[in-house]
């Protein structure tokens, strides 16, 4: 007898998938110097917003949901991710950057994930 549970099984299921869609994306999407990348990360609870420079792997700019600020305020998960696009795009443009290249992790551009997207465009970034 297996010891998953059926949604357990349909959890694990939605991963790989997002996961393969997300690879898929990846082939034709990455950041350089003069176009970042940004990526999108969400979890039930959490969302975090990294600008990544993928010629040498490195972060330029990132926000989450984690942060103390952000963890005092109290309201919907969609404000929050909104805040979260806010305040990468600040960060961003505080490090010069002021385009980048949106990359959704294989999630549907929808709710939460266009709500960060929506509050980078809104503080400024050009997607």
């Amino acid at each position: 007898m297996s010891t998953f549970t059926a949604s357990a099984k349909h959890t694990d299921k939605k991963t790989k998938l997002r996961k393969k869609r997300h690879l898929r994306v990846r082939k034709r999407i990455s950041g350089d110097a003069q176009m970042p990348r940004l990526v999108v990360t969400r979890s039930l609870r959490h969302m975090t917003a990294q600008i990544v420079d993928d010629t040498v792997g490195k972060t330029l700019a990132s926000a989450t949901t984690m942060e103390a600020d952000l963890r005092k305020a109290n309201g919907k998960k969609s404000d929050l991710a909104f805040e979260v696009g806010k305040l990468v795009a600040t960060r961003a443009k505080a490090a010069g950057i002021s385009k980048v290249v949106f990359d959704r992790a294989g999630n549907r551009y929808h709710g939460r994930v266009a709500a960060v997207a929506d509050g980078a465009r809104d503080a400024g970034l050009t997607l």
